[in-house]
């Protein structure tokens, strides 16, 4: 435990604490740039989110009932503790169970009220987990047979990048990250682009500072997501960040130019293509 949190680790997790938001919430700010630039628009600032963030934080604080701000804290506080776990180079598997967590927080907040749109979009977002969750423990499972660990700090001292071995599981994480930023085709859970009859879905009934935390954790999620993408491309890390970086604007180009599937064609699509291609390369792993 001591070798842990060392004073380097101490540094290095305050700064991860404080600059993973920012990054978060500037690449939230070019997203809507660039999205509003493919729909012919002008777009925000790239500072818009942080402007609605401190807003929503200024609004007064009301709530459905006392349990519902307490699963938001837990949605952030899941978040952050994966942020540290990755700055900390801990268990990569860990870091999966605790991202699963921070999930089902939200979920359940969205289903400790009664309207129907937040207990409809909490249940896509089941539906949402049940379709990554396994290509993620997939992805876990195929490290792990590349590098013998689990270890986050093992896979950065491996000289050969994941992705020579583990294309398929690379595109499989690809695929299912659009699924887990909930973005289209696959944004049925929270309806980010205005689907009447949803409304907003998931986070129907959160308003003010818990949807200020909830967005939080997106930016927390979004950063840990990219960079699990530049694990794959570990040697040399910038080279993995900037890949990371072409990823999230495929994202972004998918999200504008998709239109919304619906949830029993993203969970057949999901076992064909996600769990599909990366059971094929764990296979391959074996027979190598």
């Amino acid at each position: 435990m001591s070798d842990i949190f060392t004073l380097q680790n101490i540094i290095a997790i305050i700064v991860a604490l404080i600059g993973a938001p920012i990054i978060g919430g500037i690449l939230s700010g070019v997203d809507r740039i660039i999205s509003a630039r493919m729909q012919n628009r002008y777009g925000p600032p790239l500072l818009q989110p942080f402007y609605d963030f401190f807003k929503l934080m200024g609004k007064e604080r009301i709530t459905v009932n006392q349990t519902q701000m307490v699963y938001v804290l837990g949605h952030l506080f899941f978040s952050i503790v994966c942020i540290v776990m990755l700055v900390l180079k801990q268990d990569l598997l860990m870091i999966i169970f605790v991202l699963a967590f921070s999930s089902v927080s939200l979920i359940m907040g969205a289903m400790s009220v009664r309207s129907p749109y937040s207990k409809i979009g909490a249940q896509r977002e089941l539906m949402q987990m049940m379709a990554y969750e396994p290509v993620l423990l997939l992805m876990v499972v195929g490290i792990y047979l590349t590098n013998k660990s689990f270890m986050i700090s093992s896979i950065l001292e491996n000289e050969k990048p994941l992705l020579f071995n583990l294309p398929l599981v690379f595109a499989a994480f690809l695929y299912v990250l659009t699924i887990k930023l909930r973005k289209s085709p696959f944004d049925f859970s929270t309806s980010h682009h205005g689907h009447q009859e949803l409304i907003k879905g998931l986070t129907t009934e959160f308003s003010g500072p818990q949807l200020a935390i909830i967005e939080l954790a997106h930016w927390y999620d979004l950063v840990l997501l990219l960079a699990l993408i530049s694990l794959f491309f570990a040697n040399p890390l910038w080279v993995g960040i900037i890949i990371a970086l072409v990823c999230y604007f495929l994202e972004m180009l998918i999200d504008n130019i998709s239109a919304r599937v619906t949830w029993r064609f993203m969970l057949k699509l999901t076992g064909i293509v996600g769990v599909g291609a990366a059971m094929t390369n764990i296979i391959w792993l074996y027979l190598k």
